[in-house]
């Protein structure tokens, strides 16, 4: 602490093993006060407050007893939905290995397996009531080809949240900057009755990442 009482940033010294903007990054991880935050709640990611922003706004969870996480590494919504909704079955699905999560059941799978659907409904007992999805594509470096990636993995979790949901449910996905899709918009305008954009407080100004909001699952 200074003798103001306000904390210092704590300063990362470059090393030759590490790159410029390796250093950057460290030294935004070790000042971001979400990610502070996320270690003293026992969340495992900063994202966690980002569905809690949106929760809050949005009332996600209102009522909310069966949950798919798809792309749930490395599961910081999935532990927010459990301490929100401790009584909510919460299914998570991922290609790479998720440590367990005590409440919920972690699938490692392509969601878009033909078996998938399934599956993940054998684990809920039913239909989902919410739908969320924090995925984003492998970046490559080019910014268009970037934002197709991710757009279409949105478009995958919309399908897949379609043909899944529960009449009244929801779908949430990350997006980017310029929200989703003219072709996708119309797509989740069609089957659900309110289709929204937001950015949470805990998304960094200099993300280009927004969220896309889809209610009331019209079956």
């Amino acid at each position: 602490m200074s003798r103001s009482g306000k904390d210092r940033d704590t300063r990362v010294r470059t090393s030759k093993k590490r790159t410029a903007s390796s250093t950057r990054w460290l030294q935004r991880q070790l000042n971001d006060p979400y990610v502070k935050q996320a270690k003293a709640d026992g969340y495992r990611s900063r994202a966690a407050y980002k569905l809690i922003e949106l929760d809050e706004k949005f009332s996600l969870l209102n009522g909310v007893t069966r949950v798919v996480d798809l792309g749930i590494a490395p599961g910081g919504w999935s532990q927010v939905v459990r301490k929100r909704k401790p009584r909510a079955h919460v299914v998570g699905i991922d290609l790479l290995e998720v440590e367990p999560i005590e409440g919920v059941t972690i699938l490692q799978m392509d969601f878009m397996a033909d078996d998938a659907p399934r599956a993940l409904e054998e684990a809920l007992g039913g239909k989902a009531e919410l739908v969320l999805s924090d995925m984003a594509a492998n970046t490559v470096g080019h910014k268009q080809t970037d934002h197709l990636r991710t757009m279409g993995l949105v478009e995958a979790g919309a399908w897949f949240a379609i043909e899944n949901l529960a009449p009244g449910g929801t779908y949430l996905a990350k997006v980017l900057a310029g929200g989703t899709d003219t072709d996708l918009l119309t797509l989740l305008k069609q089957h659900f009755r309110t289709v929204k954009h937001a950015k949470p407080p805990a998304s960094r100004k200099d993300s280009s990442e927004w969220y896309v909001i889809a209610q009331g699952f019209k079956g």
